[in-house]
């Protein structure tokens, strides 16, 4: 039984107007090849579960839409130029691949949720250097000694994240909000990225 969610119109309604036939097709050939499909929003974008699993999403931007299956390699293959998603960027209902290969990519997507199949995780075998710490991080985690005692004993990966995350900010401002949201977070013992740790 088809399971749709209202937000998932919104979503639509609220999409550039050449978004809007892509993103209701994409809907439309989930649901027909997986009526079991539930709707749901994951990163505040349109996602697909099977089985409570996440199965596949579409996110609108403003030029393009870009569609993905959460184990795409395993299901379509390498993803198709440098867009997120595995058809690259989608301009027309014409980008997307025929309505039975499309399908058949929806059923292999279910199959490996059927068959407790995860995505393979893969790992740069080369080590990445170690970043410095900035001054402004240095301090504004020293005043804060349970942020300072979290970020020191958080694995090297972890605490490039948040390194990164500082010094990738372009504007003065956006810097500084950055380094309070990162103490925030630090000081709770929280990773970078832990909103999307139970996804």
């Amino acid at each position: 039984m088809t399971t749709t969610d209202p937000r998932i119109d919104a979503y639509i309604e609220k999409s550039a107007d050449f978004a809007r036939p892509i993103l209701q097709h994409l809907r439309k050939r989930v649901h027909a090849a997986c009526p079991d499909a539930e709707e749901t929003l994951k990163w505040s974008a349109p996602a697909f579960l099977y089985k409570g699993k996440l199965l596949c999403q579409m996110v609108s931007f403003k030029q393009h839409v870009a569609f993905g299956f959460w184990q795409g390699a395993q299901v379509v293959g390498e993803a198709q130029g440098e867009a997120m998603g595995q058809f690259g960027r989608i301009t027309k209902v014409g980008d997307l691949p025929p309505a039975r290969q499309f399908d058949s990519y929806v059923r292999r997507a279910m199959a490996l949720i059927d068959n407790g199949v995860k995505a393979p995780r893969t790992k740069d075998a080369r080590p990445k250097p170690t970043l410095e710490v900035p001054d402004d991080l240095v301090r504004a985690l020293d005043a804060v000694p349970a942020a300072r005692q979290h970020f020191d004993g958080f694995t090297p990966g972890k605490r490039r994240e948040y390194i990164e995350w500082v010094v990738e900010a372009k504007q003065p401002a956006t810097r500084q909000r950055r380094l309070a949201q990162a103490v925030e977070w630090i000081a709770e013992g929280k990773p970078r990225h832990w909103k999307y740790q139970n996804c």
